[in-house]
């Protein structure tokens, strides 16, 4: 459990300049011609890389959009693989200039680390795999198990508070890096892999025979996972934070990656204001009229990035849940540009 802690520690000590050192983010990225992305290690649907080191995946897209924002072209978007443990380090440090990661939105990370999250773009929350022949139907009925997980995350604490409450006793098999864990459960070095659901439907792909395992019913946390960036930068914070908003309220407004250019004609106020053909809402976080609608052309709308990485139709196959629109039933809801 003291290693849960470490990525804390060194977040905190860096702290104390990244506000100096973040001050103006936007203006280094447009200098230097490309946005550099902290991402996972290989995490299918969220960040992955192929054999030709193309990325793709939810939080792929998402640093696509804002580079997209910025440059006009989602190949300006840079991919630094991190293990859990790493991420937070470098984005204070620099390394990094965002952080899409599947990353759980805190209240320590929010202060300790001096980092802001810009908005949640996967509802998630933590669950268990185990093997079938391990004859469970409940996360009720694993006391005394082993359970395999990552260092420097919020999987350990949630553990720990879920076993305690049920008054079962348990061991903790951790690693710093996903592949790891992912190796140690499918060589049967513990009996029981926790992580964001999420992450393992992406991850029971990657395991010998994935059919002789199964996901249990429980969910035991909330995880809301979106970038972050360093603290002490408003207009980075902004040009983030929104373009992540301009994804979900195009959805919601109908406007998607083949018809944005014919949506720029519409007499609808808010795809005006959106699409910058009335006022200067770009211009106020430092971008041109056009930033949302590049974003929107290099990935598609929330909804359309949803389904291509992790949707119904992939080999993840999850459902929209509460990542559907508010209007749907879901969480997904964003500020109106106005």
């Amino acid at each position: 459990m003291k290693k849960s802690i470490v990525p804390l520690v060194a977040g905190a000590a860096l702290a104390v300049t990244a506000v100096s050192a973040s001050a103006a983010t936007l203006d280094d990225v447009k200098a230097k011609g490309s946005v550099q992305c902290g991402v996972s290690q290989g995490l299918p649907g969220f960040s992955n890389p192929d054999a030709q080191g193309n990325w793709s995946g939810l939080d792929v897209d998402t640093c696509k959009a804002i580079a997209a924002a910025i440059f006009g072209n989602g190949d300006a978007a840079k991919f630094t693989p991190l293990s859990a443990k790493e991420r937070f380090t470098a984005l204070q440090s620099g390394e990094v200039d965002v952080l899409t990661r599947n990353t759980t939105w805190t209240m320590s990370r929010d202060t300790d680390l001096g980092l802001n999250f810009t908005g949640v773009n996967y509802y998630d929350g933590q669950g268990f795999m185990v093997p079938k022949d391990l004859g469970v139907s409940s996360a009720l009925e694993l006391s005394g198990a082993s359970v395999c997980t990552n260092t420097g995350t919020t999987t350990e604490l949630n553990v720990a508070d879920y076993f305690r409450s049920h008054d079962m006793d348990y061991e903790v098999v951790a690693f710093e890096k996903a592949d790891e864990v992912v190796a140690a459960y499918d060589a049967g070095r513990c009996d029981v892999y926790t992580t964001d659901q999420s992450g393992l439907y992406a991850q029971k792909l990657k395991l010998t025979n994935p059919d002789d395992h199964v996901i249990l019913p429980e969910i035991i946390s909330k995880e809301p996972l979106g970038p972050a960036v360093r603290q002490g930068d408003d207009q980075w914070f902004n040009v983030v934070k929104w373009t992540l908003f301009a994804l979900i309220n195009a959805e919601e407004l109908g406007v998607t990656q083949d018809n944005v250019d014919e949506m720029k004609n519409s007499d609808n106020p808010s795809i005006k204001r959106l699409l910058g053909t009335e006022g200067s809402f770009g211009e106020s976080i430092g971008l041109d009229k056009e930033w949302a609608v590049n974003a929107i052309k290099a990935v598609g709308n929330y909804g359309e990035m949803f389904d291509r990485n992790v949707g119904p139709d992939t080999e993840l196959g999850i459902d929209r849940g509460l990542n559907k629109l508010w209007s749907d039933g879901g969480l997904q809801y964003a500020p109106p540009v106005r």
